[in-house]
């Protein structure tokens, strides 16, 4: 029998990431006699498999099956790690634990570490132990066992958020008499720990009565501490009862299944999981929804009457939906669903109540719940395509010489015939052949997909839309949307059906995050769910015309736009997306002008109409007069040839006509950026966003990582001034491995300066690092989110205690104006800053209270506010004032009509895109600051936003 010895462990180790750890472990194996050589390979097979990250700092790497025969002999040998290894994820270990066994003799060491699921600290214990004795004593003791019934699982609870669900879970320990009150305020005080897979645990033995474990699952996704909630265990702990469901847990954890449990839509499943006592499998049937609205207030209240009517348990799913089943006799969760005509629904019954409740819930919404209602279509009710189906709205198409306000995605003027196109309508059954046959139709189409898209990564030459399409190709391989499709298809789901489900819920699920950019990567795996879904369906893509034309869709995809030529596609006019989606990065990379956002009319425009569209205002003009098309010729080409000239003297200065310079740097993300800046013309980097570092990396970059890239930035700008953001992250762009509690409103919450201050060893981290990378170069380090003169002067105070252990000569340090109390503060701060930098993408935003990155707002979100306007005035007027200056950061600062107001309010500095740099000097050499400050004054007068962009364009 497999046991625990002294001699199996080695303190004190270290290693630099997993890979060399499994090495040692290999090695030590190896060396012992237990194992051959060659078994190091099964150890990292069986980690590509899933994680061997057991909880409690603990990891236990093993074999596969393809390996047993190169064990000689059952053994394990335990490494310490005092310093951690980060084992994925975020996930640190303090020991790993090498298993060698041909079978299952590994079964009794798996019995003993179970216990690590019950203690909150043991991780950090196993980290501090000083002897094998101390860290043996640790993994001892006597694990316990647990007894599970139906009655202590709740499926799909409602709850906000992780207080509540443990409330929940205490609740069902309180109803089955385990514990007394006040259980759910202990759980409360205990620390959550993080099982992986979505699921947590909690323990206490205050006020138990009599051992017993609660799940409970939410009826929403959840998230806590930054983390995945799908499932919740509660355990009141007594003794040793629960020993053998912990065993049981901890092999499914091992062997990556614990997704079952957070998916689960019935009791049965999850005590076939967990080994408790299993009742009889549950009937159900499935029908198609006929009401016109869905299932809506009065139906589903019906329906939750007629459920109550019956004593036993009656649950309610979606079939394409990967939500969990509710109680149907639920009226606010019935509503919850949302669920829509032509969607289907199954009825899961309680065995005693079934052959009643079933027939009679199917025949109520047969008939409509109390509403009139029409047939469905044939190829609906057989096979449901599982479309979103929108309510009527009235939308017609744009009239002749109308012009269509949209979201400047990609500068240029384009002219062309409409070409439409509509996204094809799938067609596809809902249920499969079998499970295997279903399983081979997908492989192919994905096989299929991986050759097309490896295809155009190999045919592009500009880097951003390769990253792009490798992003892709990593998407068709998350094992995370795969694993997902396998459930359904285990289910007798289609492939093309499962597929489809998964995709559009993953996609749901990103376009609900908060962050605006992140939530735009929805685009990308609809992207690449619809070229899976047309090879499973067979639809050919709609051939161009052989002429110029301008491509208009409801939302076009990266691999759309990539497989256009630029030399047929005039523009892309889009009724959907933004311009931070992957698809105008593409289509800016390529030179195509494009418009997105214009809204659903666009897709009624008969083809081959004439479209005029102006990708650096966003606008549509339809059917152009013919002076209105002559003038928007006249100015592309004139454009052009400006842009020529300014490119052949993008290296000069830039001076106004009467004799006044303005610098122009440029926003860099990494040191890879720093060539093509100055190569540009950049008279330094006005910022660099520092995030863009540690999100490169699994965990956070050490100072000395950090120190290096700096370093490389200011080798590249040999001399010139480099302007530093520190790290600016938080609710709304967290990193993984850093755990933030959720937020209502993070652009509201704790986000850049704010988040630093509360972590002061990570900024201090990065401050030493920059501060050592200067070597008495031109360094500036501003401050994001600054509200409040509290704020800098931590920010300050902080960076000048370590100036004095690491003196450097040439140092400014600023903030930046993103916050409009920043903004009316400007007359105080400016005593006590060398410089502000004014970003005015989150100024706007914060300003004008409009989500830069919301569907139908974004448009209006113009940095040209009179407003915007008047804050950035008393920015300037009030750091001028006391000899200070002040740059530009954010996106207004490459705009054409901007640039002149800006240097008529004196901003002193404009920070632009590599790629916009020469247009920028060469605006500003084409100005005079009197000019410049009649219009910036005039423009303060104002109103909104489109008076002044006329005031500029039509003088």
């Amino acid at each position: 029998m497999l046991e625990l010895t002294i001699e199996q462990i080695s303190m004190g180790q270290t290693a630099a990431d997993k890979p060399a750890a499994l090495q040692l472990l290999a090695d030590k194996l190896v060396a012992d006699g237990l194992v051959a050589e060659g078994y190091l390979a099964g150890l990292q097979a069986r980690e590509v498999q899933g994680s061997t990250f057991l909880g409690q700092g603990i990891a236990i790497p093993h074999g596969t099956p393809e390996t047993r025969d190169l064990v000689y002999a059952t053994g394990v040998r335990l490494l310490q790690f005092p310093e951690g290894v980060d084992w994925g994820d975020g996930q640190i270990v303090y020991l790993a634990i090498g298993i060698a066994a041909k079978s299952d003799e590994h079964l009794r060491l798996l019995q003993l570490l179970t216990r690590a699921l019950g203690e909150t600290d043991l991780g950090q214990a196993l980290r501090r132990a000083g002897s094998a004795e101390a860290l043996l004593k640790l993994l001892q003791g006597a694990p316990q066992e647990l007894a599970l019934d139906a009655q202590m699982i709740g499926l799909g609870v409602a709850a906000d958020d992780f207080e509540e669900l443990v409330w929940r879970g205490a609740r069902l320990l309180r109803q089955a008499d385990c514990v007394s009150g006040g259980f759910a305020a202990v759980l409360q005080q205990v620390e959550a720990l993080p099982l992986g897979d979505g699921l947590w645990w909690l323990h206490s033995e205050q006020t138990v009565k009599r051992p017993g474990l609660a799940f409970v699952t939410p009826s929403q996704p959840l998230r806590y501490l930054g983390q995945p909630l799908t499932g919740l265990f509660c355990l009141a702990s007594l003794g040793e009862a629960h020993q053998a469901l912990l065993e049981r847990l901890c092999a499914l954890l091992i062997e990556g299944r614990g997704q079952e449990l957070g998916r689960a839509t019935s009791t049965r499943a999850v005590l076939e999981v967990l080994g408790g006592e299993v009742p009889a499998d549950w009937p159900s049937a499935r029908i198609t929804l006929a009401n016109a609205h869905g299932l809506h207030a009065r139906p589903a209240k019906v329906l939750a009457q007629l459920a109550k009517s019956f004593e036993g348990e009656v649950h309610l799913r979606l079939v394409d939906s990967a939500e969990p089943a509710i109680s149907a006799k639920s009226l606010s969760k019935l509503l919850s669903l949302g669920a829509r005509r032509g969607q289907v629904l199954e009825l899961i019954a309680e065995p005693s109540v079934a052959a009643d409740a079933l027939p009679a819930l199917l025949a109520a919404i047969e008939s409509g719940l109390g509403e009139e209602v029409e047939a469905l279509p044939a190829a609906t009710a057989v096979a449901d395509k599982v479309a979103e189906i929108e309510p009527e709205i009235s939308v017609q198409a744009p009239l002749a010489g109308q012009r269509v306000q949209g979201i400047a995605a990609a500068p240029g003027i384009a002219v062309g015939p409409a070409h439409v196109q509509v996204l094809a309508d799938f067609d596809y059954p809902l249920r499969g052949e079998t499970p295997a046959a279903e399983r081979q139709r997908l492989q192919a189409a994905l096989t299929a997909v991986r050759a097309d898209i490896e295809a155009l990564v190999q045919r592009s030459t500009v880097k951003a839309i390769r990253e792009i399409f490798i992003t892709h190709q990593e998407m068709l391989d998350d094992p995370a949307l795969t694993d997902e499709v396998e459930a359904r298809l285990k289910q007798n789901e289609s492939a093309a059906a499962a597929w489809n489900t998964v995709i559009e819920a993953a996609a749901r699920q990103q376009e609900s995050l908060q962050d605006a950019l992140l939530a735009e990567r929805a685009a990308d795996l609809r992207d690449i769910g619809r070229r899976v879904l047309a090879e499973l369906c067979g639809v050919q893509t709609l051939e161009a015309p052989d002429d110029a034309y301008i491509l208009v869709m409801d939302e076009v995809g990266p691999s759309d736009v990539a497989r256009l030529d630029p030399a047929r596609v005039a523009g892309i006019l889009t009724a959907r997306g933004g311009a931070t989606a992957h698809s105008a990065i593409v289509a800016r990379a390529l030179g195509i002008p494009a418009v997105v956002g214009a809204g659903a009319a666009v897709l009624l425009i008969k083809p081959g109409t004439p479209l005029l569209i102006d990708g650096q205002r966003g606008l549509l003009t339809v059917e152009p007069a013919a002076e209105v098309l002559e003038k928007a010729l006249v100015e592309r080409y004139s454009r052009e040839q400006r842009l020529q000239a300014a490119a052949a003297r993008r290296h000069e200065t830039a001076v106004t006509r009467d004799g006044h310079a303005v610098e122009v740097f440029a926003n860099i993300g990494e040191s890879a950026g720093v060539a093509a800046a100055v190569e540009q013309g950049a008279e330094g980097v006005g910022l660099l966003r520092t995030e863009l570092i540690f999100m490169a990396h699994s965990q956070a970059p050490d100072e000395t990582v950090q120190e290096a890239e700096y370093r490389r930035v200011l080798d590249g700008l040999a001399g010139r001034p480099l302007v530093v953001r520190t790290l600016d992250v938080g609710g709304d762009k967290p990193l993984p491995y850093w755990p933030i509690a959720k937020e209502e409103n993070p652009f509201l919450g704790v986000r850049g300066i704010r988040l630093t201050l509360q972590r002061p060893q990570l900024m201090e981290g990065q401050l030493r690092a920059l501060l050592r990378a200067a070597d008495n170069r031109p360094l500036r380090i501003m401050f994001p989110m600054v509200g409040s003169v509290e704020e800098w002067r931590a920010a300050r105070d902080m960076t000048e205690r370590l100036r004095a252990e690491i003196p450097v000569a040439d140092l400014q340090l600023g903030i930046m104006i993103e916050v409009p109390s920043a903004a009316l503060l400007a007359p105080v701060l400016a005593r006590e800053v060398d410089f502000f930098s004014v970003g005015t993408n989150d100024l706007t935003q914060y300003t004008l209270a409009i989500d830069r990155g919301h569907p139908t707002l974004s448009a209006q979100a113009d940095g040209l506010h009179p407003a915007v306007l008047q804050l950035i005035d008393i920015t300037v007027r009030a750091a001028h004032a006391h000899g200070k200056w002040v740059g530009i950061c954010g996106e207004l600062a490459a705009d054409p009509v901007a640039v002149p107001l800006l240097v008529g309010l004196g901003v002193d500095e404009l920070s632009v895109s590599a790629r916009s740099i020469a247009e920028v000097k060469a605006g500003v050499r084409e100005l005079t600051l009197a000019q410049a400050q009649a219009w910036a004054q005039q423009a303060l007068t104002l109103g909104t936003a489109a008076q002044v962009r006329a005031l500029v364009e039509n003088t």
